[in-house]
């Protein structure tokens, strides 16, 4: 029976966040009774009572796990993190807010089936306010023009991921991950299906305009050139106006030496002018800057207060933190009581030391 993951990340979320957890464990009954589930929450340090609540879903069904971070890593971070944590055959990202369409993880499931690796959701329109759609649409198309890699329109982030994809994310090591970026550049064949995405559903959403000015600028510096070159073609086109405008202003004082006045304006705002450019191509150039140093730090994606219901950390041979191994029996149900995971019989690993033992062992029969 194969596992689905299922990755929500939270911020004050409390009034969404149980509804979400018995919606997802109804649908898996009704509409994916075959497979076996992980839900995974991930809280971004929320100042509500989010936690109590997941604390005590994880006590009712220990197929609901959940991750606390030590404080709120942002909204790209915290949620990257929890697919590489999750163990399912595929990964499922969605908000806890249900503007993400319950209703498309079977298709998401069949599609997967029939052998995308990738399977999202593409939002075709929308029942948050419509100035904000618009503003959304403007930045997706501009940001798909002046990307080196062809991004995709209207994509959040929803969507399947199969363990392939999720087994590249965690060898990419990226400390300031751009999934939508990622899954354009980086993902295999996938299936786009459209959705109308949602009112929220309670709550209040924690996105606002330095939040999306950190997307754009997330996407700018890591997926473009636009603001660099953008930067160098401004100022040979200011240098040449510049040359050309003096140029003239000399030929019209010699010409007419006695009756030609510039007076002090044209100089004011030319000042004016190349002072603003350069300080707008300053903070674009210290946007990227920004961007290298954070990668160059290579700080953790997240660090974990706590942990609840994730299996004992097992090394790549499967041995846990006190040295035993473990293995999968693919017994693992739905109701969390097996997590899928035994101790192997297998015989341990040979002790390195055990040829040492043996001559101190034949030594002592000798002297004896």
């Amino acid at each position: 029976m194969k596992t689905i993951s299922v990755v929500v990340p939270c911020y004050n979320e409390e009034e969404n966040v149980k509804a979400l957890a018995d919606a997802l464990r109804e649908m898996f009954e009704e509409d994916l009774p075959n497979y076996r589930y992980e839900i995974i929450f991930i809280d971004n340090d929320s100042k509500d009572h989010t936690r109590d609540i997941i604390r005590r879903l994880c006590a009712d069904d220990r197929n609901i796990r959940g991750i606390f971070n030590a404080k709120n890593f942002g909204q790209f971070n915290s949620p990257y993190y929890a697919m590489l944590q999750s163990s399912g055959d595929c990964t499922i990202l969605m908000a806890a807010d249900f503007q993400d369409p319950m209703d498309l993880v079977p298709k998401f499931v069949h599609e997967w089936e029939n052998g995308y690796k990738i399977v999202i959701g593409i939002k075709k329109s929308s029942k948050e306010s419509k100035f904000m759609y618009w503003l959304r649409g403007c930045y997706y198309k501009i940001i798909k023009k002046l990307s080196d890699v062809e991004q995709i329109e209207q994509f959040t982030g929803y969507g399947l991921y199969d363990a392939k994809f999720i087994q590249v994310l965690r060898e990419l090591d990226d400390p300031t991950p751009f999934l939508r970026g990622i899954v354009a550049e980086l993902g295999f064949r996938r299936k786009e299906i459209p959705y109308e995405q949602p009112k929220r559903r309670a709550g209040k959403t924690s996105n606002n305009f330095y939040r999306l000015y950190d997307a754009a600028m997330l996407s700018i510096t890591s997926y473009t050139k636009a603001g660099i070159r953008l930067a160098t073609f401004l100022g040979l086109f200011s240098c040449m106006a510049s040359f050309v405008v003096a140029l003239v202003y000399l030929v019209m004082k010699l010409i007419w030496w006695d009756r030609f006045q510039a007076g002090m304006t044209p100089m004011l705002l030319g000042m004016l002018f190349l002072g603003s450019v350069q300080i707008f191509f300053i903070g674009m150039i210290g946007e990227y800057v920004l961007s290298i140093n954070q990668r160059v730090m290579k700080r953790p994606l997240v660090v974990e207060e706590e942990r609840i219901n994730f299996p004992r950390k097992r090394d790549r041979d499967g041995r846990g933190d006190r040295g035993e191994r473990y293995e999968k029996d693919g017994r693992g149900d739905k109701n969390g009581k097996n997590d899928g995971y035994k101790k192997s019989r297998r015989p341990d690993r040979p002790n390195k030391n055990a040829k040492d033992v043996k001559m101190t062992v034949d030594d002592k029969t000798q002297e004896s």
